[in-house]
């Protein structure tokens, strides 16, 4: 069997691999080593002989609906009593002081006061109440709820946006990479896991609610566009190397690389980031902060066929303590920005086809923990929680499951993550129970089998 990656060298690199990053970051490309390959092919990178299935082999999972996810990490693991799944009549040490609900526009369905425009677009989404894994660790709780798998096993899984973008590399064409994080990463886990580098989300970095969205590696602080020009023209006119060594196939690479990074940094692909192109009454319907920007600029990225979106929630719901201040001030933004997002991609015609989802690790503690030096706040809780789920093929003003009185625990229809990814995969047109390419052979499928112990209750058929 050949070595993963066809190593020659201990240091892990090959020589055309350290040629062509040289010529790139001769040529100020320090971008393009990220960006220059996403998936055309998505077993390229792997023995043939140790992949079994390839994605480029795998059966469809049925008819695709989503070509496109957003998905917005709550990470920290937001309240569900305080959103929701509240509880009016559970009492004081379990509401504090979010104990109002509201009506929607759907009959009979219910969230907490902090919420009144998304209570507007209830028939555009539906919640899932009585999501469940039982796990209380921020790391471990994270990586189950974004790859399917249980924390501890021998091999580490890719997320579900570094699926998306494997499976879908084939058909997308776009400039942009095929799996953006909006900002940062979450640091919660590795999303590419064992499939590597090329299928590690690009993450912008900057502020999409700053004057000028500085994207990492495509907008260069303090410098024009044209001077960025003016510095590309000069290098080219530089490259006497390149011109000696014309048809050299590692040139050629190193070439089509550097005019995909131009194309990102001065072309159409920056364009997509370009936040001043939007009118102004439509960044103000989304919130003029990070995250509700995040979600539009969510958007545009969708619109233009990127397969999987990430937002991570700037600032995190982490609330052992300044619980109902963090509320107060997070939920109105997380409640604009959602809003804005579904109803901007149904008057798009962008809903049908792109899923939205949203969700935290895990839920927080029904009962407040009013002793020091938590003084009011809520404590990591996986026994149930809420998700948010829309378009792509889930049907909008449903609620799926429940907590018992207290939302302490599942009361009926539980929901596992291999359900809830199940579904989306599905969605998607990807098969779960596909193969994934391990660079030493081993045998690793998109999701675990029922014969490997997972505990499943099913698709949410119901809602799909």
């Amino acid at each position: 069997m050949n070595p993963p990656h066809g190593l020659d060298d201990p240091t892990g690199t090959t020589r055309r691999e350290a040629l062509r990053r040289g010529l790139q970051c001769a040529a100020g490309l320090a971008v393009a080593d990220g960006l220059s390959a996403w998936p055309a092919a998505p077993a390229d990178d792997f023995d043939a002989d140790t992949a079994t299935t390839t994605p480029a082999a795998a059966k469809p999972a049925g008819p695709v609906r989503a070509k496109s996810v957003i998905q917005v990490f709550l990470w920290g693991g937001m309240s569900h009593n305080d959103t929701w799944d509240p509880k009016p009549e559970a009492g004081y040490d379990y509401m504090g002081e979010f104990s109002k609900v509201i009506d929607t526009n759907v009959a009979g369905f219910q969230i907490n006061q902090l919420f009144p425009k998304l209570a507007t677009q209830a028939d555009k989404f539906s919640l899932i109440r009585s999501m469940t894994h039982g796990n209380n660790g921020h790391e471990t709780a994270a990586y189950l709820m974004q790859t399917g798998h249980a924390p501890g096993e021998r091999l580490a899984y890719p997320s579900v946006g570094a699926v998306f973008s494997m499976f879908k590399g084939n058909e997308y064409k776009g400039i942009i990479p095929p799996y953006i994080v909006l900002t940062s990463a979450a640091g919660r886990f590795s999303e590419e896991g064992f499939l590597g580098p090329k299928y590690k989300p690009f993450a912008t970095g900057g502020d999409p609610n700053a004057p000028r969205f500085e994207v990492e590696g495509i907008i260069a602080r303090g410098i024009s566009d044209d001077r960025q020009r003016s510095r590309r023209e000069l290098l080219d006119g530089l490259d006497t190397m390149g011109r000696a060594m014309a048809g050299s196939a590692e040139l050629e690479a190193a070439r089509e690389a550097k005019a995909r990074a131009d194309e990102l940094i001065l072309g159409k692909g920056k364009e997509v980031f370009d936040l001043t192109k939007e009118k102004a009454d439509l960044r103000d319907r989304y919130g003029r902060n990070t995250f509700g920007q995040e979600c539009l600029v969510a958007r545009r990225l969708v619109e233009s066929g990127v397969p999987y979106v990430a937002i991570n929630y700037p600032g995190g719901w982490d609330t052992h303590s300044n619980h109902f201040a963090t509320m107060r001030r997070q939920c109105p933004q997380l409640d604009q920005g959602i809003a804005a997002l579904l109803a901007d991609l149904q008057d798009r015609r962008l809903l049908d086809t792109t899923l939205v989802w949203c969700s935290g690790e895990f839920g927080r503690g029904p009962k407040v923990d009013w002793q020091p030096p938590w003084n009011g706040g809520r404590n990591h809780h996986g026994a149930v929680f809420s998700v948010l789920v829309a378009g792509g093929g889930f049907k909008g003003g449903h609620i799926v499951g429940s907590s018992d009185g207290k939302a302490e625990e599942v009361r009926d229809r539980p929901v596992y993550p291999v359900d809830l990814l199940g579904s989306i995969y599905k969605l998607g047109g990807i098969d779960a129970t596909a193969s994934l390419p391990h660079p030493e052979g081993l045998e690793a499928h998109i999701l675990p089998a029922s014969s490997e112990g997972v505990k499943s209750a099913g698709l949410l058929a119901e809602i799909m």
